[in-house]
């Protein structure tokens, strides 16, 4: 009797050593996302951006290293909530409220409640939503992730560190239109891709291998022409995002009959 309680309790040992690493990155990114709005504060709007950026970066890592060691954990999962609550809900309106919102008065104030509210109800569906069996709506998120809400709402301040700033903008209309436009897709079910379950051909990784790296040398060299170019990208994706879910939905719904058409699944 000893042996398999022995065998058990090793077995737990390594279950618990494997969850550390993928938290650890998890309590990272939390750091990061708030040492961003120390850097707003200071003036330093580029570093804030950066923070965030990569706070974005291990939000995308821990869920795929945590199912790669297989140390997924459901403190883990919450946890993971709880810090894209901070780093893409909090920090992104405090960087832009210390940026422009602020002359707003209380309506600036307002539409940075607004943001972090969609970003809550937002994650509290996704915890709801996340135990649904698997389908091919798992290749999309029902709204727009909290990682891509917290980029979008920063795109007029990471154009404006740009030279694609060639005309007057009018920041005091935009920052607000942008605020509320990603908070209502945020709280949509709106399709948009996930991109977690891609399938590529062997024979088309070497492009793919180079696109990347070719697309993060271009980050590091010009960092906030990049992010202003892959946020208006994003966004033209969208369009095509719902006529595809749409096309999807009417290939299987035959298959799907005994479910809700609305509902989505999200997926880490």
């Amino acid at each position: 009797m000893e042996q398999p309680k022995n065998n058990l309790k090793i077995i737990a040992e390594k279950k618990n050593a494997r969850v550390i690493l993928p938290n650890m990155l998890t309590l990272i990114g939390v750091c990061i996302g708030l040492t961003s709005i120390r850097f707003a504060l200071d003036g330093k709007f580029e570093f804030a951006i950066i923070a965030i950026i990569f706070a974005a970066l291990i939000d995308g890592l821990d869920g795929r290293i945590a199912r790669l060691i297989k140390g997924t954990s459901k403190v883990g999962k919450e946890l993971d909530s709880l810090t894209d609550m901070i780093s893409f809900g909090v920090a992104p309106a405090f960087v832009m409220f210390f940026w422009k919102l602020d002359t707003l008065g209380r309506f600036g104030w307002l539409v940075c409640l607004i943001y972090v509210i969609c970003v809550a109800l937002r994650l509290a569906r996704f915890n709801v939503n996340s135990n649904q069996e698997p389908s091919w709506r798992d290749n999309f998120f029902e709204g727009v992730p909290s990682p891509a809400g917290g980029i979008l709402v920063l795109t007029p301040l990471i154009i404006s560190l740009t030279n694609f700033n060639y005309i007057e903008l009018n920041y005091d209309i935009i920052v607000p239109a942008f605020f509320i436009t990603t908070s209502l897709l945020l709280i949509s079910k709106f399709p948009s891709y996930s991109f977690k379950k891609i399938v590529i051909q062997r024979k088309t990784t070497i492009f793919l291998l180079f696109g990347i790296v070719l697309f993060f040398g271009l980050l590091l060299i010009f960092p906030f022409s990049i992010i202003s170019i892959s946020a208006v990208v994003y966004l033209l994706m969208l369009p095509i995002s719902f006529f595809h879910y749409q096309k999807l939905k009417k290939q299987n719904q035959d298959k799907d009959s005994v479910e809700e058409d609305d509902d989505l699944e999200d997926v880490l």
